[in-house]
């Protein structure tokens, strides 16, 4: 099986996992990888019940005008997909969800700080959330950049949320993690927010996340 093959069939089975584990519902979301100097995305308004490895459209990454090849176009996303991976060459991946409690979270534009040590595995102290701009605009690229910055995950207001990573494996990962912060956070609120970790604790924890984790399947 090719390079493209591979990655065309991996995008569909992580967006059926998340369709199945209600990270998602419908045609919502989008789910990217990078293929050479391109980036493979999933297309608008395709259900992941019905995704066939064959319906992913292919972008030049280096391309304006939003050029692509498929049968069907592209995600409305499809800008950020292409803007995340051209500003982070350490990531190959991006999955974007409206999964219920992120969403919750996202508007209230509230960022989600270190109720849990699961949070190292996205790089800092807090699950940001980025300012809001409407959906496949330049605006919402910038928001995502700036409040991700080298980071793994964000909110996006009034929108939902999204994770990038090494490979879609791990990138798939994050985003069920984020959301099972996100769960337990919107049940904290009521208590008052719950304690949260220190700067040294989360630093502990990130040195041995530096072999932890799911390894890349895709």
């Amino acid at each position: 099986m090719s390079e493209e093959a591979r990655l065309r069939a991996a995008i569909v089975a992580r967006c059926r996992e998340m369709d199945a584990r209600g990270l998602n519902r419908g045609a919502s979301g989008n789910v990217s990888a990078r293929l050479g100097q391109g980036v493979l995305i999933t297309p608008s308004a395709v259900a992941y019940s019905d995704l066939a490895p064959e319906m992913i459209a292919w972008m030049p990454l280096e391309a304006e005008d939003g050029a692509w090849e498929g049968p069907l176009k592209p995600s409305s996303e499809w800008r950020f997909h292409r803007d995340l991976l051209r500003a982070r060459p350490d990531i190959n991946a991006v999955v974007h969800t409206h999964a219920p409690f992120s969403t919750i979270l996202a508007i209230a534009r509230k960022p989600i700080p270190a109720i849990h040590y699961m949070i190292a595995a996205f790089g800092g102290m807090e699950i940001p959330c980025c300012d809001y701009a409407c959906y496949g605009t330049a605006e919402l690229s910038q928001a995502i950049l700036s409040a991700l910055g080298g980071m793994n995950g964000c909110l996006m207001a009034n929108h939902g949320m999204l994770t990038v990573a090494p490979d879609l494996t791990r990138a798939t990962w994050l985003a069920f993690e984020l959301e099972a912060m996100a769960h337990q956070y919107v049940h904290l609120l009521p208590l008052g927010g719950g304690h949260l970790l220190s700067e040294a604790e989360i630093d502990r924890v990130a040195q041995g996340f530096s072999s932890y984790g799911v390894q890349a399947q895709d």
